[in-house]
């Protein structure tokens, strides 16, 4: 083995093991002084010219590289399941169930203003879309459900929908608020009262002594004859 391919080697490894691209002062830093770095770096990248990986210089600094063309073979698809927020869900079976609807309608329904970007993180799933515009001052646009969202849920056609009482049959809404909604009203109720009665006894008692200071200032003294 010539001195020339030994020195090849050793930068090989030196680019190999690497975890960052290097510049010719790192390879020169751990390598033998008598080596002709610029040669040896020309012999890599003409032994990898038309390889499945290839010596390339990048600012500077030395890499192997997989080749453009043999990019498609190298992608990975990941698909990351998507949490929704459950305003985003309220809103998706607001949609759902009262399409088409305009923006002004589902927060009328659910009480509240609809935060920035709600609906576009809804089209971004690609379960909504718009529907075309309300007959009315303004010329709303109205949204309603896609193919994709009745794929997802396994829903036949927005007709089968579950009704009220296949909702409260499977737990999604209840006959009765929860437990900790009850104690809470319960707990609130029993303060008011107790404020209330405080308030009460009070009232009473400043009546009760406005009386008493009345009656004695009505009091006429009597002469003795």
């Amino acid at each position: 083995m010539t001195e020339m391919s030994e020195h090849v080697r050793m930068v090989v490894a030196l680019l190999f093991a690497a975890t960052e691209p290097l510049n010719e002062d790192s390879l020169r830093s751990r390598l033998p002084d008598d080596i002709d770095l610029p040669a040896a770096l020309a012999v890599l990248v003409a032994q990898y010219e038309g390889h499945g990986v290839n010596l390339v210089c990048i600012s500077g600094k030395w890499s192997f590289r997989t080749t453009p063309d043999l990019a498609h073979i190298l992608e990975l698809h990941v698909t990351v399941p998507r949490r929704l927020s459950r305003a985003a869900v309220e809103t998706l079976a607001i949609i759902a169930y009262h399409q088409p609807v305009t923006r002004a309608e589902i927060e009328e329904i659910r009480g509240v203003a609809l935060s920035k970007g709600m609906l576009d993180t809804l089209f971004e799933a690609g379960w909504i879309k718009p529907k075309g515009r309300r007959r009315t001052p303004g010329r709303p646009i109205t949204y309603g459900t896609t193919d994709d969202f009745l794929e997802h849920f396994g829903i036949e056609s927005t007709s089968s929908l579950p009704g009220l009482d296949e909702l409260r049959a499977t737990g999604v809404l209840r006959r009765e608020p929860p437990a900790d909604m009850l104690r809470q009203a319960e707990a609130r109720a029993r303060q008011e009262a107790d404020t209330a009665g405080e308030s009460g006894r009070k009232e009473s008692n400043d009546k009760s002594n406005e009386a008493v200071e009345s009656a004695s200032d009505s009091v006429i003294p009597l002469k003795r004859p």
